[in-house]
């Protein structure tokens, strides 16, 4: 998996060398609905920006290796019952800023239980904007919590050949490799 510091929706890379497991990298939902500590640009140098959103790369689903959007709990949440992240999109506003953040895509409420270190929420093809709605400059997640959470972080990115491995026995929630007992030939 590449992950890259300009990609990545939560926390700020400073310079971390610990990888997607720094919690330099994670943001920490608690209540309500909350953007993430990102807003992802997506401005090419050297071409003017319009309202219309011209200027813009599209990063939607494109051939292999496509971009692709990872969400995953770094810190096991506690306290709270739900949460639901939102991948949101906005054209520039004419000035350089975001015009208006739309959900282009809602995951299903994920119960508390399962909110566990290494449970992926989010892992998908970065997908195109939906139906009428422009190309945008900007992105975002936000994090929609069920009660308050008194503890837990997730990171999020758009990432390159994200790192797929088989789940455990956690109800599709946690990598793990292999079952016990499996012996790989050489």
């Amino acid at each position: 998996m590449i992950l890259d510091g300009q990609l990545l929706f939560t926390g700020t890379s400073n310079g971390a060398t610990a990888g997607i497991q720094s919690t330099a990298l994670a943001d920490a939902p608690t209540t309500g609905t909350q953007p993430a500590s990102n807003i992802i640009d997506l401005h090419m140098a050297g071409i003017p920006v319009l309202a219309s959103g011209q200027g813009a790369r599209d990063i939607g689903i494109g051939d292999d290796p496509a971009m692709k959007l990872l969400v995953e709990v770094v810190t096991t949440f506690t306290g709270g019952t739900t949460l639901q992240i939102a991948l949101q999109g906005s054209p520039d506003n004419g000035s350089g800023a975001p015009a208006g953040f739309v959900n282009w895509w809602l995951s299903p409420a994920v119960a508390e239980a399962s909110l566990v270190a290494g449970a992926r929420l989010y892992d998908m093809d970065m997908p195109r904007p939906p139906q009428g709605v422009p190309i945008p400059r900007f992105l975002q997640m936000s994090f929609i919590s069920g009660g308050t959470h008194t503890a837990g972080r997730v990171v999020a990115a758009i990432v390159l050949d994200r790192f797929d491995q088989y789940y455990s026995s956690t109800n599709n929630a946690v990598l793990g490799g292999y079952p016990p007992g499996i012996a790989i030939a050489n």
